[in-house]
């Protein structure tokens, strides 16, 4: 059972994986900087866990990039070497609700009234592109009597005023639905975000379930979340998170929100323009700052990727023995999928392609592949299309469905066409694959390695 307290998992991940951690202590702006190591270190195919420690004019330590690495993930989860999707089902499963504390570190500073001022953040822009600073980690907790449970969700945040934070909610998700439901009874709707956590706090809070996420939370500590309630609503927040903002969202409330560098890779201005009025600032002392690189950045999708392509790997395979692994593409951003299926009847690729583009909102193309196909390689991916793969008969389209509001190139409501394309073998095909034998490899290793 892995201590809740996102430091403690920073100092057990140093010891354990130095290698794997880069600590930069060079001073730098709170402008594009850490982007562009982001950017940089992934250009040369590293991943790595980041702390800077001198980040701004007030020396913020600012962690970033936890996501970033499959492996790391597993490490969180206590997943063996390619059992991340199977242990994270596992640990779901367990879902358990939180325990209440008396006390809890991020009680030890609040802050309220005229001393509050969201612009004393460390806000961080990430892009040129971008309206300016923005909040990427921010993790909103809400609790609904209508809805029986409560929900957490991440949303995009810049700073509008003292008190005023401008979000969107344009994954009309529960939060959304909750705030609808506030607006129905004439009333505003208490949240609270959380900002910096332990990454299995962060991982639960992706999930799309129909539970509470603090529960999910609970499953994959294996122990209930250790939440404290805040000061003015009572809303049930990680007992050891950095920092949490409290407040309402008034659903009469309008306000602009935008430009911002999103999963797609462009930036988006389409939004449901929301405003969290805060009134309560907790956090620990010496707090670290948390942030999720946007736009799409391997943590940024790796975060939101990884619960799905486990939520769909076990959906499909209740339904289809013959799924063998899924995998959503960083060229995809989210709207591409890659199944492999060991195919034992004609039309079954077919059956398991529309049902994964019936279940996820956001997919616009599937491709399924043989068992032979690695899907973690593009290049693989479409050799099976440039070989196995004939237009006349192995795509079909749907369209008029909805889809996600922040791709560029669907509608303005978001709705969009989705297309299945079928790269496996069909029953008449005969060609044979190369082959190099293991003897002949082993002697070539042998003569570059010597």
């Amino acid at each position: 059972m892995p201590d809740q307290d996102l430091r403690s998992f920073l100092a057990e991940y140093g010891e354990s994986h130095p290698d794997d951690v880069t600590t930069i202590e060079a001073p730098l702006s709170m402008a594009e900087d850490i982007t562009a190591v982001v950017w940089e270190l992934a250009d040369r195919d590293r991943h790595e866990l980041l702390r800077f420690t001198n980040v701004g004019d007030k020396g913020t330590t600012v962690v970033t990039n936890m996501f970033a690495s499959r492996p790391r993930i597993e490490h969180m989860l206590g997943a063996p070497a390619g059992g991340l999707h199977e242990r994270y089902e596992d640990l779901a499963a367990g879902a358990v609700a939180p325990e209440v504390l008396e006390d809890g570190p991020v009680l030890e500073n609040l802050i309220r009234g005229e001393d509050l001022d969201l612009n004393a953040l460390p806000l961080l822009t990430h892009f040129a592109s971008d309206s300016g600073p923005y909040i990427t980690s921010g993790i909103i907790v809400a609790e609904d009597p209508e809805m029986g449970r409560g929900n957490l969700s991440y949303h995009r945040a810049a700073v509008v005023s003292r008190t005023g934070l401008a979000t969107s909610l344009h994954s009309r998700g529960d939060l959304w639905r909750m705030l609808r439901g506030a607006e129905a009874r004439g009333e505003p709707l208490p949240v609270a975000m959380v900002i910096g956590a332990h990454p299995l706090f962060m991982l639960a809070a992706s999930a799309r379930v129909s539970v509470d996420e603090r529960d999910i939370a609970g499953g994959l500590f294996e122990a209930p979340l250790e939440v404290v309630r805040t000061p003015a609503y009572g809303i049930r927040v990680p007992a050891s998170a950095e920092y949490v903002l409290e407040g309402t969202i008034d659903p009469a409330d309008d306000v602009a929100e935008g430009p911002f560098g999103e999963f797609s890779g462009y930036s988006s201005d389409r939004s449901t323009r929301d405003l969290i009025e805060v009134e309560t600032i907790l956090h620990r002392n010496n707090p670290l700052w948390v942030d999720i690189v946007g736009g799409n950045s391997n943590e940024h999708l790796n975060l939101a990727r990884v619960p799905r392509e486990a939520e769909m790997i076990r959906k499909l395979r209740e339904r289809f023995a013959t799924v063998r692994a899924v995998h959503y593409p960083n060229s995809g951003a989210h709207f591409h999928c890659y199944v492999a299926v060991e195919q034992q009847r004609a039309g079954e690729a077919r059956q398991i392609m529309l049902a994964l583009l019936g279940w996820d909102p956001y997919l616009k193309t599937v491709v399924a592949v043989d068992d032979d196909i690695n899907l973690t390689d593009d290049s693989a991916v479409l050799w099976a299309l440039a070989t196995r793969f004939q237009p006349d008969r192995d795509v079909f389209v749907v369209d008029g469905l909805p889809g996600s509001p922040l791709d560029p190139s669907s509608s303005v409501d978001g709705s969009t066409a989705r297309m299945a394309l079928d790269a496996t073998r069909g029953a008449d095909f005969d060609a044979i694959p190369i082959e190099i034998s293991d003897g002949a490899m082993e002697r070539a290793r042998a003569l570059l390695d010597g």
